[in-house]
């Protein structure tokens, strides 16, 4: 794969990320940022536009010498990490404890009536 599929490839999830989770509008990446830049944490918009810039480089100018190649994959990474819905520790840690406690119901509520129930079995 070529650079140029890789920089593509790469930024196409981010657009797709844009589009799907902040509602963003417009052709390309500078303007998916435009259209949703009060949505977006602040700290994304700046690695954002230097993916942006250099997406539009390395696609549409022909002499550009990509250098930047480890600083574009990494503001990448942070990109998607960042933009990625993911459920807070909160909500996994509740769901875990009324897990936890609904299974501990079950055994003390067998245990208490087993003599009862046994004769169905």
């Amino acid at each position: 794969m070529s650079d140029i599929e890789k920089v593509v490839v790469r930024t196409r999830r981010l657009e797709k990320l844009l589009r799907a989770q902040y509602h963003a509008e417009g052709r390309g990446l500078h303007q998916l940022i435009s259209s949703c830049e009060e949505r977006l944490p602040h700290d994304v918009i700046s690695r954002l536009r230097f993916v942006a810039t250099i997406r539009n480089k390395v696609v549409h100018e022909e002499d550009f010498a990509f250098k930047e190649v480890d600083d574009f994959f990494a503001a990448c990474d942070l990109c998607e990490e960042d933009l990625t819905p993911r459920s807070s520790r909160f909500i996994w840690r509740a769901a875990m404890w009324l897990m936890v406690l609904i299974t501990t119901m079950a055994i003390v509520f067998y245990y208490i009536h087993w003599d009862t129930l046994e004769r169905f079995l």
